[in-house]
C-alpha cells in the first residue's frame, strides 16, 4: 500500500489503543447490540474515560485539546472493526463542534465537558417526514415567546436519538425568510413535551440507535438558541463538510476491512484443487478493489489536510462523500460475490459490512444532491 504520511508517531500510538478498545470492549459485544438496536451506555462511559469522547475539543470544555487526526483514526478503526453502531463520531465531530464553534460560553460550559464523559449523548435533528436533503423545507417550528422558545414538529431518521440527552434541533423561526429564517436550538431531553418515538428497525446498522423525536410544545430557554437567530443554515452550511468528510473517511476504511476479510477468505477457500484467489478472475477482482481503495485513501487524506488548514471546501468535500460511497459500495458487493453463499450469511462480517454501506450513499446529503452541488462549480 501507499504509505501514509498524515499521521505522526503519536497519532499511531492511539491508533493502537483505539484498536485494542475495539477488539476488547467493542466487538465481543457487537453483536448483541445489533439484536437490541441499540449500543449499552456503560459503554459511552468507558470511552469517555479513555479519552475516546471529543478528543479535538479544548481541555477547558473536558476534551483533549489534539488535531482531528486523533478523531480521524478513532472512526478509521471502528469502521475498520465493524463497528457502525458507535455514534462517537456524531456525537464528538458533528454536534460538539456546533456548540464549541457557535454556541454561547453558558452552552458550552455546560454541555461539552458532560458530552466529553459520556455522561451526556449528543444528536442532531435535521430530517423530518417531509424535508430530508433539503433543509430549508424543514416544518419544525420555533416562535418567540419572552425569555423562551416554544418548539413544534417532528424530526426522524436522528442518529443517537434513543439514547440521546441533549439535541440539536433545526427549527423554522421565520416563515418567510427562507434560510435565513432557520435556527438552531439546544433541546434538553428533559424539557416537557420533548418525547422519544420508537426506535427505527434498519436494513443495516442495527446497533446504532436511530429514532423519531417529537416536540410538541416545548419551551426551550433563550438562552439555549445556537448563535445568533435566521443564521442557523449557514452554521449548518459550514458545519457540513467535516461531515461528508467523515462519512467518506469511513467508506474508505470499512472498504479496505472488507477487501481485509475477502483476502483471507480467497486463499482459504479451494475451488477445483486450489484456492479461489488463484484463478485469474478472482485475483484481477482483487487487484481492482486494491487499487480503487489505495486512490481513495489518497485522495481522503489530502481532504483531510485541508480540513486540518481550515481549507476544505463544500464542492471538495461533496467530491470526497460521492466517490468514496460509491466506490465503498462497489467494493463491499464485489466482495460478498467473492464470499459466495457464505456471504450472505448474517453471521459473516461482509454480509453485515454490505448491508451497513448502504445508508452511505443517502445520509449527510444523497449523493444525488453532492452531484448538483459539484455541477453547480463547473
Amino acid at each position: 500500500m501507499i504509505p501514509r504520511t498524515l499521521f505522526t508517531e503519536e497519532h499511531e500510538m492511539f491508533r493502537e489503543s483505539a484498536r485494542r478498545f475495539m477488539e476488547k470492549e467493542v466487538t465481543p459485544q457487537h453483536g448483541r447490540w445489533e439484536e437490541q438496536g441499540y449500543v449499552d451506555r456503560a459503554l459511552w462511559s468507558q470511552a469517555g474515560a479513555a479519552g475516546f469522547l471529543c478528543p479535538s475539543m479544548p481541555e477547558e470544555y473536558g476534551g483533549v485539546g489534539v488535531d482531528i487526526r486523533y478523531s480521524v483514526v478513532l472512526m478509521e478503526e471502528q469502521f475498520r472493526a465493524g463497528a457502525t453502531g458507535l455514534g462517537f463520531g456524531l456525537h464528538s465531530e458533528i454536534v460538539a463542534p456546533y456548540l464549541l464553534h457557535q454556541g454561547s460560553e453558558f452552552l458550552k460550559s455546560h454541555y461539552l465537558p458532560r458530552m466529553a464523559t459520556g455522561e451526556m449523548i449528543g444528536a442532531i435533528a435535521m430530517t423530518e417526514p417531509g424535508a430530508g436533503s433539503d433543509l430549508q423545507g424543514v416544518k419544525t417550528s420555533a416562535v418567540r415567546d419572552g425569555d423562551t422558545w416554544v418548539l413544534n414538529g417532528s424530526k426522524t431518521f436522528i442518529t443517537n436519538g434513543w439514547n440521546c440527552d441533549l439535541v440539536i434541533v433545526v427549527a423554522r423561526t421565520d416563515p418567510q425568510a427562507g434560510s435565513r429564517g432557520i435556527s438552531l436550538f439546544v433541546v434538553d431531553t428533559s424539557m416537557a413535551g420533548f418525547t422519544k418515538g420508537k426506535r427505527l428497525h434498519k436494513m443495516g446498522m442495527s446497533a446504532q440507535d436511530t429514532s423519531e423525536l417529537f416536540f410538541d410544545n416545548v419551551r426551550v430557554p433563550a438562552t439555549h438558541l445556537i448563535g445568533e437567530e435566521g443564521r442557523g443554515f449557514a452554521y449548518l452550511m459550514q458545519e457540513l463538510p467535516w461531515e461528508r468528510l467523515q462519512i467518506a473517511l469511513t467508506g474508505v476504511a470499512a472498504a479496505q476491512s472488507a477487501l481485509d476479510w475477502t483476502l483471507a477468505y480467497t486463499r482459504e477457500r479451494r475451488a477445483f484443487g486450489k484456492s479461489i484467489a488463484d484463478f485469474q478472475t478472482v485475483a484481477h477482482k482483487l487487484a481492482e478493489m486494491k487499487t480503487e481503495i489505495a486512490v481513495g485513501q489518497v485522495f481522503i487524506d489530502r481532504c483531510i489536510e485541508l480540513k486540518l488548514t481550515n481549507r476544505l471546501d463544500a464542492e471538495t468535500a461533496s467530491m470526497a462523500k460521492l466517490w468514496a460511497t460509491e466506490m465503498q459500495f462497489k467494493v463491499m458487493d464485489q466482495c460478498v460475490q467473492l464470499f459466495g453463499g457464505y456471504g450472505y450469511m448474517h453471521e459473516y462480517p461482509i454480509a453485515r459490512a454490505w448491508a451497513d454501506a448502504r445508508v452511505q450513499r443517502i445520509y449527510g446529503g444523497t449523493n444525488e444532491i453532492m452531484k448538483e452541488l459539484i455541477s453547480r462549480s463547473l
